[in-house]
């Protein structure tokens, strides 16, 4: 008896981990390591942006009291629970309810059961989530630009970084929908063979398992994605709480 081949074990943040087993494709390794890729996403302007930033000697400056306490507060946390909570309260992860006797209930109900409703879903808290790390990391470089010149020219190369890599990031960032939606139809199509194959005998349960199990695999890969999105942040916050300690 033949065995179907193992799938081969995907390496990398919880984010891509997720998504690889939603997915009913295998997901190769990377051909090429990060410092590779990275040559290739930065351009020539960006190159000679992060050159500058690099090889500049930005004057020294007293870090503010006032300033390390703030950072004290952890931003990171503050701007992750809110985002957190965004996600977790948006209405594609509202439980269902019974259609009320009006036309407009069923139209209410009915969008939840095709995926273009949660691929726009998806894309608002992808806008939610960029804006908030956006300001998040403009806070935390405006912090280090009141430190040693370490800091000042810490805080310019991820201004470049930023500028240099949120396309790509964007692009890649909006495969996650796509990817969720082909999970949407494996999981509807499952259910509905199963229903078939059960006649009248299945329970009523049983058409909305599929969809709050689909609805709760959307919501960790949210969650997984915000975890990516904010590590840049999360170091430049270490990089405060590391000269706050000196």
């Amino acid at each position: 008896m033949m065995q179907a081949p193992r799938r081969a074990t995907v390496r990398g943040p919880t984010f891509i981990r997720t998504l690889a087993r939603l997915t009913a494709a295998d997901v190769p390794p990377p051909a090429r390591s990060l410092s590779d890729q990275l040559s290739q996403w930065v351009d020539w302007t960006h190159a000679v942006a992060l050159s500058t930033a690099l090889d500049g000697r930005p004057p020294a400056a007293l870090l503010d009291d006032r300033i390390l306490r703030s950072a004290d507060d952890d931003e990171c946390a503050r701007v992750r629970a809110a985002l957190t909570s965004a996600i977790v309260a948006d209405r594609a992860f509202a439980a269902a309810t019974p259609r009320g006797p009006g036309p407009a209930n069923a139209a209410d109900a009915d969008e939840t059961l095709d995926f273009p409703f949660y691929r726009q879903r998806y894309l608002a808290l992808q806008q939610t989530m960029e804006a908030g790390v956006g300001r998040l990391r403009e806070r935390l470089r405006a912090m280090l630009t009141h430190g040693e010149p370490g800091m000042v020219r810490l805080a310019a190369v991820d201004a470049v970084m930023e500028r240099a890599l949120s396309r790509r990031e964007r692009a890649l960032l909006s495969a996650a929908p796509t990817l969720l939606s082909e999970h949407f139809e494996r999981l509807r199509q499952a259910a509905l063979t199963a229903a078939d194959d059960a006649a009248d005998d299945a329970p009523p349960a049983a058409s909305t398992a599929w969809l709050e199990a689909f609805r709760k695999d959307m919501q960790n890969v949210l969650l997984a994605e915000l975890d990516v999105r904010l590590q840049p942040a999360q170091g430049l916050l270490a990089a405060l709480r590391t000269h706050a300690k000196n």
